[in-house]
């Protein structure tokens, strides 16, 4: 599926596809480049799923937990800053993807040998006219 975002008011409902679409998933990988909304999106979508906490990239702590209205978990990644995959494994990552929780991971590419094999690739693309596309 493919969407082209002219304004923010559209992300919850394109999360809210997401969600309704994949909903066995829990894994999802964000690709996109700086600046492209990766975190936006992913706050859109924990607002979907019930969280009020305030969502923010992990860009230094690598892992942010928000909390649903209903206790239910959500882990949101970023791996833009990590050197190698074995950083990812020293902070027990796979753990993470074993809880049967939401993880939204950022920056994916250096661990996607790491990513269970029914994770959902999330492309985000900055259009010329400066709209935003995103694909799942």
């Amino acid at each position: 599926m493919q969407f082209t975002i002219n304004d923010l008011s559209e992300l919850e409902k394109v999360a809210q596809t997401l969600l309704e679409t994949l909903s066995d998933k829990r894994i999802f990988a964000f690709y996109g480049s700086m600046g492209a909304g990766k975190t936006t999106f992913i706050k859109a979508i924990c607002h979907v799923l019930g969280s009020e906490d305030s969502v923010t990239s992990p860009t230094f702590t690598i892992v942010n937990e928000y909390v649903t209205d209903k206790g239910d978990s959500l882990y949101h990644f970023d791996f833009y800053r990590l050197n190698k995959v074995t950083e990812a494994l020293d902070f027990g990552v796979e753990e993470y993807f074993d809880k049967d929780c939401y993880c939204f991971i950022e920056w994916p590419e250096i661990i996607e040998d790491l990513l269970p094999e029914d994770t959902v690739s999330v492309s985000i693309t900055i259009n010329e006219d400066k709209t935003r596309s995103i694909s799942f």
